[in-house]
């Protein structure tokens, strides 16, 4: 961290570089746990998609069997460390597109379980969890957000690439 005659305060070297390594491998674990959660079950993933009501029928099964791919490439690349900065800019757009889905949601009064971790669907008005989700989907954005900004890491290929 340096502390310059302004007193701004700017943080580089290797120390930003750890940090972006957590919040890197964090993000891939995030992504690889959503993906093997729903890789199994194509159904159960296109019924959570159809869930929140949003999409026309015809997107619904082709963004159900799509995500958990979609999400197990990212979570392959973060671990790599390759292209990290646009696979972080990729994250922050879905975890946008999560967060909106779930806000809408909740807002058109519809009770799901979001089926970001496998499951989805409807469920008793009881059982939503839409605040805590947000929440949950907003940290995730926060370490996108970190590595779009710091997208240098340790133990990446993009460093290894760069060198």
């Amino acid at each position: 961290m340096t502390v310059f005659p302004e007193g701004v305060v700017r943080m580089a070297g290797p120390a930003t570089e750890w940090i972006g390594t957590a919040a890197r491998l964090g993000l891939a674990v995030v992504w690889g746990w959503a993906g093997l959660a729903k890789i199994s079950d194509p159904a159960e993933a296109a019924q959570a998609v159809r869930a929140y009501e949003i999409l026309p029928e015809s997107l619904v099964k082709p963004v159900g069997h799509g995500l958990p791919f979609l999400e197990l490439a990212l979570a392959l690349l973060l671990v790599i460390g390759l292209g990290v900065r646009l696979v972080a800019v990729v994250s922050a757009v879905l975890l946008l597109a999560f967060i909106g889905g779930i806000a809408s949601a909740w807002a058109r009064g519809i009770s799901i379980d979001c089926g970001c971790f496998g499951g989805g669907g409807a469920v008793d008005a009881s059982q939503t969890e839409y605040l805590r989700e947000i929440l949950r989907d907003t940290g995730f954005l926060l370490l996108a957000g970190w590595l779009i900004w710091r997208p240098r890491t340790k133990f990446s290929a993009d460093g290894r690439l760069a060198a």
